[in-house]
């Protein structure tokens, strides 16, 4: 029997496709840094792996861009280094399980060389089409606008009181943005750049990266999106800010630890206790995250406090505090303190930052 022959595309049905995917929201996640002021909790995992309030960073980041957004969602490209010990098979698969829980089709793309933001991005370019938000994932907002689509980009930013260590932009008085400044010694204002770009033409943006890196046009050694941006406002595109109500850092531990608690008071939508931890004589003080199979003996928790899976808590008071999974706590006072997963710890200290598969004991 002769087999059926599969007809070609034809150009309509291409075109369609190309203006399906362009009305579609794409998002891309640089994350391929290896968060070395966290240390020591990066030394074992990626910083945007770390958890706040239950959840990691990246994921608690994807989840409220796509809550500002209104176009369904089409692809994530997630950007990692070349570290394939570090950015493992179990990261990318948890990576592309983010983007299936929002709709989207996942994607992995490798940055084997640190060389600037706008060069992290263009690792990204087959998703550079259309509608693109870029996220760099150290960073988590509050916000309570809706992306307006129509303009020609959005930068995200948030008032400072010290902008020399930010990107930063300047606005007319039409609330136009009308210049760029990466890490100004005389800030010409006090928007910082937050990390998270909309863009309503995701080609002019690839176009005017691969101009940078075809002509090496680069600024302290690094290809800088601030560049792309300078170039498109030239051209005539319109860039408007995106000011959130919250911005909270995931540089380093008290950053974080901070961030936890902004989070955690901002989780109306969660349910943050699981219905397995198991209390005897102790007490919890919300707002806390605590996850499955938590034992809690003559303890006291919270507020502000994460707590991982399978870990037990003895005769200790913790505030303010992150906690990962299958820990051992006893005898402690904890405050604005960080502890990595299967740490044992019996102490009398009151502030610590303790990695994966530490013990201390006093």
């Amino acid at each position: 029997m002769r087999q059926k022959e599969v007809p070609e595309a034809t150009d309509t049905q291409v075109n369609k496709t190309i203006y399906e995917r362009k009305q579609r929201m794409n998002i891309i996640i640089p994350m391929a840094g290896i968060g070395s002021r966290m240390r020591p909790h990066t030394l074992t995992v990626p910083k945007p792996l770390l958890h706040v309030a239950g959840k990691p960073i990246v994921q608690r980041l994807v989840e409220d861009i796509a809550k500002v957004v209104s176009e369904p969602l089409n692809e994530i490209a997630f950007i990692i280094g070349p570290n394939e010990q570090f950015f493992g098979k179990e990261i990318q698969a948890h990576l592309l399980e983010v983007a299936k829980k929002l709709g989207a089709k996942g994607s992995i793309c490798v940055q084997e060389e640190a060389l600037g933001t706008a060069h992290a991005i263009y690792q990204a370019k087959q998703v550079l089409v259309g509608n693109v938000i870029v996220a760099f994932a150290d960073t988590l907002f509050r916000a309570d606008f809706k992306l307006d689509a129509s303009v020609d980009g959005t930068i995200w930013v948030k008032e400072v009181e010290d902008p020399r260590a930010f990107g930063v932009v300047q606005l007319n008085d039409e609330g136009t943005i009308v210049d760029f400044v990466e890490k100004p010694e005389n800030p010409i204002s006090n928007l910082a750049i937050i990390g998270i770009y909309y863009f309503k033409d995701g080609a002019a943006v690839l176009k005017e990266i691969q101009h940078l890196l075809d002509n090496k046009i680069m600024e302290k050694g690094e290809y800088q999106l601030t560049n792309v941006l300078d170039s498109l406002k030239d051209q005539g595109s319109k860039f408007v800010p995106g000011k959130v109500i919250e911005w909270w850092d995931c540089g380093n531990k008290n950053a974080t630890v901070n961030t936890n608690q902004r989070v955690l008071a901002n989780s109306t939508d969660e349910k943050l206790i699981a219905d397995s931890v198991k209390q005897e004589n102790s007490e919890i003080i919300e707002p806390c995250y605590i996850g499955e199979n938590v034992e809690l003996k003559n303890a006291k928790i919270g507020p502000y406090v994460s707590i991982g899976d399978n870990t037990v808590i003895e005769d200790s008071v913790i505030e303010n505090t992150i906690i990962y999974t299958h820990t051992y706590i006893k005898n402690a006072h904890l405050v604005n303190s960080m502890i990595g997963n299967h740490v044992k710890f019996d102490g009398k200290a009151t502030e610590l930052s303790i990695s994966d598969y530490s013990t201390q004991i006093d």
